[in-house]
């Protein structure tokens, strides 16, 4: 079935008819949990950290597979990513925080971000977390301080913009020279950062960190990043003695939304990249780095759908039939932000035939809230089960209580079991922090 190139690969059709995930079927798990509901593919989850090991593994000794936390951050998924050997970054404390919360070694957290507050700073430290991504001069002074006065040395990466634009969203593009992230090598700022950070006496400059975008499809734009990475790296071994031990080529490796969409596979990524750095430090003549790569929703993004309620259908006769499920741009805003592209199915009906084009939308107060439009499902009901895939990165991430919404819960399949890694908020639980007029 078509659905096997856009779904997680354990699913199926049962003899009910059914679709199923994990051995489950997503109709039990829509009574069971209620919706909306996040089902996240616990296998799926391992295999694609798995892929990644066995395609750089295959190619390099001198790699490692750092997990793009803000895809998906919770304490489960960051035991997940530790037992299957993977690193993680994080981009705020309270990435930070789910990391430790979920045991993983401090040594392995990647500490990114272009605004980190003295206390996200602070705590990084004190959990002892192995690498911060330095972003700003400022961060130079403030991370300077705080481990000056803990009388520690702190391990750090230079986060630069390389001036690479992939061919991806405006909004998801971030190594061009105009970025909020990161210092320019365009215009020397990356030159002087990298000064600054050797001559700061409590950190210890390791390497340098690009990102250039997300949802990325056409692999040439990471070669050219590796390549502009070598220049200033050989500049910066010239003007200053640094050796670079590592090469951060960040993440955004795109993944299939919909069956034409065609992605480069992680293999091929690893070849790209693995070869792109091997041929940057032999025409520069340097040792060859230790080769980071930073996947989020290539790891996240197919092992889960979003299960809803259809709740009521309108047709407009010779326009359009709306189903109106009992989400929307409160667990999805990226067709929203992004105008991105989602397929849907009837879980109930997935038997049936898809005849019926509708535009699938949510619950909210905004004529801009739909999910997927112009989709063929099977012929739609109140009380069907309508199935969104490939949203588990940027999902729940983005979930927001937009209208009061209470954030959707969150189950992890396989075997045919499933448990609940983040409970569903409650109408209570939106109210909790709100305080009345004062007397």
């Amino acid at each position: 079935m078509t659905h096997t190139l856009i779904y997680p690969h354990t699913s199926t059709h049962n003899a009910a008819g059914h679709l199923e995930i994990g051995g489950c079927d997503v109709v039990d798990l829509a009574r069971a949990f209620g919706t909306p509901l996040f089902v996240y593919d616990e296998q799926a989850l391992r295999d694609q950290c798995r892929a990644y090991h066995a395609a750089f593994g295959a190619r390099t000794d001198l790699y490692e597979i750092v997990y793009a936390s803000k895809a998906f951050s919770c304490r489960a998924m960051a035991e997940l990513v530790a037992q299957e050997d993977l690193s993680i970054d994080v981009a705020t404390g309270g990435e930070l925080t789910a990391a430790l919360a979920g045991r993983f070694p401090p040594e392995r957290i990647y500490f990114h971000g272009n605004n980190k507050s003295a206390a996200e700073i602070e705590a990084g430290l004190d959990a002892g977390i192995g690498h911060f991504v330095v972003d700003s001069f400022e961060e130079i002074d403030r991370l300077e301080a705080a481990a000056a006065a803990r009388g520690r040395a702190q391990d750090v990466l230079v986060r630069v913009t390389p001036g690479v634009r992939p061919d991806t969203h405006d909004f998801v593009r971030t190594g061009q020279q105009d970025s909020k992230f990161g210092f320019g090598l365009a215009d020397g700022s990356a030159h002087e950062a990298v000064r600054r950070l050797l001559d700061a006496p409590h950190l210890r400059l390791h390497g340098v960190h690009a990102h250039i975008g997300s949802q990325i499809f056409a692999l040439d734009a990471y070669r050219r990043e590796v390549e502009v990475l070598f220049v200033a790296i050989d500049e910066w071994r010239r003007d200053f003695g640094f050796e670079c031990g590592i090469v951060n080529i960040g993440g955004g490796l795109g993944i299939r939304y919909t069956p034409s969409d065609q992605p480069s596979s992680i293999a091929e990524f690893a070849d790209v990249s693995v070869n792109a750095v091997r041929d940057g430090a032999a025409r520069h003549h340097v040792p060859v780095p230790r080769l980071l790569v930073e996947p989020g929703r290539s790891i996240a993004g197919k092992a889960a759908v979003t299960v809803y309620t259809v709740g009521t259908v309108k047709v407009i006769p010779g326009l359009r039939t709306y189903v109106a499920v009992d989400g929307g741009m409160s667990d999805n805003l990226r067709p929203m932000l992004y105008e991105s592209r989602y397929e849907a199915m009837l879980a109930n009906k997935a038997e049936e035939p898809a005849t019926d084009l509708v535009t699938v939308v949510g619950k909210h107060c905004e004529s801009g809230d739909v999910l997927v439009r112009d989709v063929r499902i099977a012929a739609p009901e109140p009380g069907d089960i309508l199935v969104t895939p490939g949203t588990g990165a940027y999902g729940y991430a983005m979930a927001n209580n937009y209208n009061a919404q209470p954030r959707p819960a969150v189950i992890l399949v396989g075997a045919g079991r499933a448990h609940v890694i983040i409970e569903r908020e409650t109408w209570d639980d939106v109210l909790r922090l709100q305080r009345p007029l004062a007397p």
